[in-house]
């Protein structure tokens, strides 16, 4: 009789043992959703359709993008800050939503400490500081001696007031010390053809946007907003190397989760996003768009999402941007 009792209760201990490594091991039961702010044939959709192949194949589901545009993102991330606390939802968040609007809006529809589980960076992708074939300099210190020379007279196009580019563009004139014009635009596409026609003088701009017109010699390219050379523009470089300190501006990207989600799912995602981000083939591909991988820790996400929140707000400030 002990020795049956004794093989009941080893048999339960077991059971309970092996449940939390069940219930582990359960996720993901089906595709996983995958949230994106903006509209299909960007940098952003691109880059999520470049990386949900090898993603979904370590999860072992499917990852299905589910367009949310709007808002420089915030609409995406707002849709997961709303979601139930599962990892079947998850959302490929920027910088723009994440550090950059929570100061240019009165309100916010989430609070990005308290409505969101970070999981793991993506990648980054430099923005480039890009000159007319029109304007005589040549390399940065040109460029912002001629702006010094005539303080108001160069321009400088972007996205839209408030946009990450523009406020690319203001960083730069903070940290150059000099006066350039802002002259905003609806969407990347018009504000390169306004610097085809000469309407405009400079932009910093996501790489892929401009690859073709630097190529053909429309466009000159200066320096990369970011700590390293890349290697689709290995003669290109970074704007400390040109000359400024401190012109750091990358649209970066970061999968979150919704809030309360379970932190084996997260680990289970962020794994799978490391793995598949380590693919040679991948790699190339986001290389190509000009990006670089930063896989993460979510303690990792969490300080850097921190500290481009307080760049970012400083820059609003001195600049006094606003959303349209």
């Amino acid at each position: 009789m002990m020795l049956t009792r004794r093989g009941t209760v080893t048999g339960v201990m077991a059971a309970m043992a092996a449940a939390p490594a069940a219930r582990a091991q359960a996720f993901p039961t089906g595709p996983v959703r995958l949230v994106i702010g903006f509209p299909p044939g960007g940098t952003v959709d691109t880059i999520g359709r470049i990386i949900i192949g090898p993603i979904g194949a370590r999860l072992g589901q499917p990852l299905v993008i589910d367009t949310r545009a709007g808002a420089s993102g915030v609409l995406a991330v707002e849709n997961i800050a709303r979601s139930r606390p599962d990892a079947h939802s998850l959302v490929m968040a920027s910088a723009g939503a994440l550090a950059v609007m929570p100061h240019m809006l009165n309100t916010m529809p989430y609070d990005v400490e308290r409505d969101l589980t970070p999981v793991t960076q993506l990648v980054r992708t430099p923005q480039l500081l890009v000159v007319g074939k029109h304007v005589a300099a040549n390399s940065v210190q040109e460029l912002v001696a001629a702006a010094k020379a005539q303080p108001g007279k160069l321009t400088f196009g972007s996205t839209g007031i408030g946009s990450t580019l523009h406020l690319a563009g203001e960083l730069f004139k903070m940290r150059a010390g000099i006066d350039i014009l802002h002259v905003p635009y609806r969407g990347g596409a018009p504000a390169v053809t306004a610097m085809l026609a000469g309407e405009i003088d400079m932009l910093l701009v996501d790489i892929p946007v401009v690859m073709q017109h630097i190529r053909n010699g429309s466009f000159k390219p200066l320096a990369l907003a970011s700590a390293n050379r890349i290697g689709a523009l290995p003669d290109v470089p970074t704007m400390e190397q040109a000359g400024v300190r401190d012109v750091i501006a990358e649209g970066w990207y970061a999968i979150y989760a919704p809030p309360g989600t379970p932190a084996d799912q997260v680990e289970t995602v962020r794994r799978a996003v490391a793995e598949g981000l380590a693919d040679p083939a991948t790699q190339r591909a986001l290389a190509d768009l000009g990006g670089v991988v930063t896989t993460s820790s979510p303690e990792e996400l969490r300080a850097y999402a921190r500290s481009e929140s307080v760049k970012w707000g400083e820059v609003v400030r001195v600049s006094g941007a606003r959303a349209n």
